[in-house]
């Protein structure tokens, strides 16, 4: 039974797996990516690329524009979007920091984001899963399985956190974005 669900997260198609959302496809690309440089993301009111911190982004345009810089490997345009939120260093901010903060090579700075969110929130599964994902990447496997048992204790089971976190024991790779 084990063997056979680990050949099913195997199977699972995790590069289509995003970064702070439940959506099972890549940020689209958009002007942030194509046009914009230098932390600077799209404002689709102003058709053009503006500061992240402007007053007419809202805080969902700057995540989906950290989710495009992420995915794009601008990891420093990402974290400077991030700092631009309004809600303040919530468990959402600080999770998207950690992941980020991971895909630039900064592991322990993502693991002090990461322990940040879970003080917040301790049922923030994403977080639990990204920080897992940090501990296979530095080959604790005992400690990203840890994580996998509170996703699962915490009514994660089934969920795309408990199912990406598996995969990336089971295989070794984490997610791309």
């Amino acid at each position: 039974m084990r063997f056979a669900f680990s050949l099913c997260l195997v199977m699972l198609p995790l590069p289509a797996l995003a970064v702070g959302d439940e959506s099972a496809s890549a940020p689209a690309v958009t002007e942030t990516t194509t046009l914009c440089s230098g932390g600077l993301i799209w404002d689709v009111t102003a058709t053009s690329c503006a500061d992240p911190q402007d007053d007419g982004i809202d805080n969902d345009a700057r995540f989906a524009a950290v989710r495009e810089l992420a995915y794009a490997g601008k990891a420093e345009d990402a974290l400077r979007v991030l700092s631009a939120m309004t809600e303040g260093e919530t468990d959402r901010v600080l999770t998207y920091k950690g992941f980020v903060l991971r895909k630039a090579g900064r592991l322990e700075d993502s693991l002090a984001a990461y322990d940040a969110a879970l003080t917040q929130n301790p049922n923030n599964l994403l977080a639990r899963a990204y920080l897992g994902m940090a501990y296979v990447a530095m080959n604790e496997l005992a400690l990203a399985s840890a994580q996998l048992d509170e996703i699962r204790a915490r009514n994660g089971a089934g969920t795309r956190a408990e199912a990406a976190l598996a995969a990336a024991i089971t295989t070794g790779e984490t997610l791309t974005y």
